[in-house]
């Protein structure tokens, strides 16, 4: 079936007064709590113009129990209980066991599916500086324009400098990096028996809070060192679940917009920013040049092409950009463009599954890489590499990859990165990369 094209009738505030959207959200959690508070932030530039706020969600679905597969607990079904409106959430890699139920897949305690409708929302050009309520009821309009032009930003300012405090002593780095390469190892022996070609490996450390702390005030925290174009905090402290998602991602996963073209952003390669301008340019040329970087990122894109092809028009699917340099604050990656047209027949729950889990953070072959990386690694990824969801107004898709994020759940924090690795992957140089990934994360907490 085609895209459902919306009959409801949006209306339009647009403020002359530009204020962050980190003091918007802030102010907002006070006045109306952080249950259910959705923010998906963004960095201000090319990929990344716009900031989403939505408070006081109007309605909620969610999946938790991922060890019934029965029709209740599938998200995909479950997404199809969607009515017109603006949605926000996120959906977890452990939606796989859905997608393919013999493969083996872990229990997580955080929903498997949580997205939430919003009315109004509020949409922030980081850019022109712009911010825009958008919603059905001219009431609410008016009402959260009022809110929001009142806002004393001075107050607002000091307010959200709040000093917090956390517990560092179980992450054991050494341990960590000593246990990553004996995985690494373990995938190379895979791929020598070509039993897979690639693999995404992933893993995590574990920081507690020494009191219980606001989500949005950990966000605030990470933002003030880290942006990046998709990143962002939805909160759910409903029915006792005090459970956050935290991300400062730098990677689409699939956008549809209202004429049912698709877009994939894969990211493969990575090397870390230098403060030295000379060296910083050299680590850039390196991974442009690396075969080894170039090999992967193309393996990836080969999958999500093929992915994408099960729902897409017959010939529409193109690669308009391939082994693009993008340097953000603390790395340089190596992104790739995927497009197509979704067929009349398909919607975007059909497009999600189709490329479910993202190939970027998988493998090749996707399914097979998922059972080998289920027996190497020691923990559940929950919303870790899954992905933050937006359904704008008019049908529109657009999602991450949860990669580069924090997944709270009561008083615990855990951060999580991972890399790809293939044939020729360098044990060594793989945990070096890790370490670029996990220690910025690691230090936005300081």
């Amino acid at each position: 079936m085609e895209t459902k094209k919306v009959i409801m009738k949006i209306r339009k505030k647009i403020l002359t007064k530009w204020i962050d959207p980190e003091l918007i959200t802030h102010h907002l959690a006070k006045k109306f709590g952080e249950e259910g508070l959705a923010w998906l932030d963004s960095d201000g530039k090319e990929n990344g113009q716009w900031s989403i706020i939505g408070v006081k969600p109007k309605k909620i679905i969610q999946s938790r129990d991922k060890n019934n597969l029965g029709k209740d607990h599938n998200p995909f079904n479950n997404l199809k209980n969607i009515q017109e409106g603006f949605w926000m959430g996120w959906l977890s890699y452990e939606a796989g066991a859905y997608i393919e139920p013999k493969n083996p897949w872990r229990t997580t305690d955080m929903a498997t599916l949580w997205i939430a409708s919003y009315d109004p929302i509020i949409k922030c050009n980081l850019v022109k500086k712009e911010i825009i309520i958008e919603g059905t009821n001219s009431d609410e309009l008016k009402k959260y324009q009022n809110i929001i032009s009142n806002i004393n930003v001075e107050e607002e300012k000091i307010a959200i400098k709040i000093n917090l405090k956390f517990d560092f002593s179980k992450i054991n780095l050494e341990e960590i990096s000593k246990k990553f390469q004996e995985n690494i190892l373990e995938v190379k022996k895979l791929i020598s028996i070509g039993d897979i070609f690639q693999a995404n490996l992933t893993t995590k450390c574990e920081v507690k809070t020494l009191e219980t702390y606001s989500p949005l005030n950990i966000y605030s925290k990470i933002r003030s060192k880290l942006k990046a174009p998709f990143g962002g905090i939805i909160i759910n402290n409903f029915d006792n679940n005090e459970e956050a998602v935290l991300s400062t991602s730098p990677e689409r996963f699939i956008k549809l917009d209202s004429e049912n073209y698709v877009e994939s952003r894969p990211i493969k390669g990575t090397r870390s920013r230098d403060k030295d301008s000379n060296q910083d340019a050299l680590n850039a040329i390196e991974l442009i040049t690396n075969e080894k970087d170039r090999a992967e990122n193309i393996m990836i894109v080969d999958l999500l092409r093929n992915d994408l092809s099960k729902v897409c028009e017959i010939g529409s699917i193109i690669v308009p950009e391939i082994l693009k340099l993008e340097s953000f604050l603390k790395v340089h990656h190596l992104t790739s463009v995927i497009r197509g047209r979704l067929k009349k027949d398909k919607n975007w729950i059909d497009l999600l599954k189709a490329c479910w889990p993202g190939g970027s953070i998988t493998g090749a072959p996707k399914l097979r890489s998922c059972q080998r990386l289920f027996e190497l690694e020691e923990c559940e990824r929950g919303p870790y590499c899954g992905s933050f969801i937006k359904l704008d107004w008019n049908g529109e898709l657009d999602s991450n990859i949860l990669i580069r994020s924090f997944m709270i759940k009561n008083k615990t924090i855990n951060i999580y990165a991972g890399c790809g690795i293939v044939s020729d992957s360098n044990p060594a140089e793989e945990t070096e990369e890790l370490k670029w990934k996990l220690l910025p994360l690691i230090d936005s907490l300081k």
